[in-house]
C-alpha cells in the first residue's frame, strides 16, 4: 500500500494523468475525496506526533489580522507604521523570523496585525518555516495577501493557503450530510444539480467512510464543495490585497497591477512614505464586518463615546458578556434600537442577532 504520502501522490498523479469528461467525472471525483481523506489522516498523524515547532501567538484586540506574503515586501514597515509593534526591517529577504504583533486601534476596534515571516511558493508542503505560518492564518480573522509592485503574482499564496484548508472570501458549502445507522445514502436537492451527479456524490461519502446518510444539497454543488464540506480542516476567511511601494512605479503601471485581482478589494499603498494607510485602515475594519452597539442605560441616555465592538453574527448574549460575565446570569431581557429589530424598542432576547451601529438596553435582575 505504501505511505499515505506515497498514496497521495499516486492517486494526484492519476488525477492529473486522467482526461476530464462525463465518463470520467465520477472516477474523478473519488480521487479528489481519496486525497482529501488521505491529507486528514496525515494532518491528524503529524499533530499527534508532535513533530514541528509552532509560533506562539497569544490573541488580543476583537480581532486577529494576519499579513501573508512573500518575503522583504515591505509587510514590517507597515506594521510599525500602523501598530505599537517594533518589527525589524531589512533590505533582503527573511528579516521577520518571528511572528509580530501589534494593535492597530481604528473605529473604536482593537485589531492584532501580525507581521508574518516571508512565504514562498510550497510553504504548504513544509518549505522554510510556511506551514506553520499558515497554520497561525488559519486561526486570523482576516488576511491580508501583502504583496509589492515588483512581486505582485500570490497565485503560489493562494494555492497554498487552500492547501491547508483555507478557503479566502468562500462560504461553507450549503449542504447537509445526516449520518444514519442503515438505509444507505438518499441524495436529494432543493436546486436543479448540474455539476455532481447522485452517483459521484455517494462514492465521495464512501471515501470518507460513509455509507449510511441523508444528503442534502442546497446549491448547485461540485465535488469539491461535498469534499469541502466534509472535511475538518476547512476554514473561510475574509481576504484582501495590498500592493506596496506604490511610489515606485507609475499610475499607468499601477492600474495594471491592480487589475489582475479580479476577486479581492485592492488597497494599493506605500508603507515607507504613508500613502494609502488610512484607506487601507478602513478597508481592514470594513472586511471585519464588525458590530458596533451602543449601550444605553435604563432610563438613561445612549452611550456613544465607547461602542460594544463584536463580530458579525454577535447577539445580545454576546453583548453582556463583552460587558460583565455576571450579567447572562442575572439576565432577564433586553431593548433594542435599529436595523436588527422590525420597531424601536423591540424586547429581545439573548440570542437575538444585532446589527452595526444598534442601541441596546440590558434589562437584569437586581440583588
Amino acid at each position: 500500500m505504501g505511505t499515505i504520502e506515497e498514496r497521495i501522490k499516486q492517486a494526484e498523479d492519476e488525477i492529473q494523468k486522467t482526461e476530464y469528461n462525463k465518463k470520467s467525472s465520477h472516477h474523478i471525483g473519488k480521487l479528489k475525496a481519496k486525497v482529501a481523506k488521505f491529507k486528514e489522516d496525515l494532518e491528524k498523524a503529524r499533530s499527534k506526533g508532535g513533530t514541528g515547532k509552532a509560533f506562539a501567538v497569544k490573541k488580543s484586540g476583537h480581532a486577529s489580522v494576519a499579513l501573508l506574503g512573500p518575503p522583504n515586501v515591505g509587510k514590517s514597515t507597515l506594521i510599525n507604521r500602523m501598530t505599537d509593534a517594533c518589527s525589524r526591517i531589512g533590505d533582503y529577504a527573511f528579516t521577520t523570523r518571528d511572528i509580530v504583533p501589534g494593535i492597530l486601534a481604528y473605529g473604536g476596534a482593537n485589531m492584532q496585525l501580525l507581521d508574518m515571516p516571508g512565504i514562498l511558493g510550497g510553504a504548504s508542503a513544509g518549505r522554510g518555516r510556511g506551514k506553520e505560518v499558515l497554520g497561525v492564518a488559519r486561526s486570523a480573522d482576516l488576511l491580508v495577501l501583502y504583496t509589492d509592485v515588483f512581486n505582485s503574482e500570490i497565485a503560489g499564496i493562494e494555492i497554498d493557503a487552500r492547501e491547508v484548508g483555507i478557503r479566502m472570501n468562500g462560504r461553507p458549502p450549503d449542504i447537509t450530510i445526516a449520518k444514519k445507522e442503515r438505509g444507505g445514502i438518499a441524495v436529494s436537492s432543493t436546486v436543479k444539480m448540474t455539476k455532481l451527479d447522485d452517483t459521484t456524490a455517494r462514492g465521495i461519502l464512501n471515501e470518507f467512510g460513509i455509507v449510511n446518510a441523508d444528503l442534502v444539497f442546497r446549491m448547485n454543488a461540485t465535488a469539491e464543495d461535498l469534499i469541502d464540506s466534509l472535511s475538518t480542516k476547512c476554514v473561510y476567511l475574509p481576504a484582501i490585497v495590498v500592493i506596496n511601494k506604490i511610489d515606485l512605479v507609475t499610475a499607468a503601471e499601477l492600474k495594471g497591477l491592480v487589475s489582475r485581482y479580479k476577486t479581492y478589494k485592492v488597497y494599493p499603498i506605500s508603507a515607507d512614505k504613508g500613502r494609502g494607510i488610512e484607506e487601507l485602515k478602513k478597508g481592514m475594519f470594513e472586511a471585519l464586518e464588525f458590530r458596533r452597539v451602543y449601550l444605553k442605560p435604563q432610563g438613561g441616555d445612549v452611550d456613544r463615546s465607547k461602542p460594544l465592538i463584536l463580530k458579525k453574527g454577535g447577539t445580545v448574549g454576546d453583548a453582556c458578556d463583552a460587558v460583565h460575565r455576571d450579567i447572562r446570569k442575572k439576565f432577564r431581557y433586553a431593548l433594542v434600537w435599529g436595523t436588527s429589530v422590525k420597531f424601536p424598542g423591540q424586547r429581545v432576547g439573548l440570542e437575538h442577532k444585532l446589527d452595526d451601529n444598534d442601541v441596546l438596553s440590558m434589562i437584569i435582575r437586581m440583588g
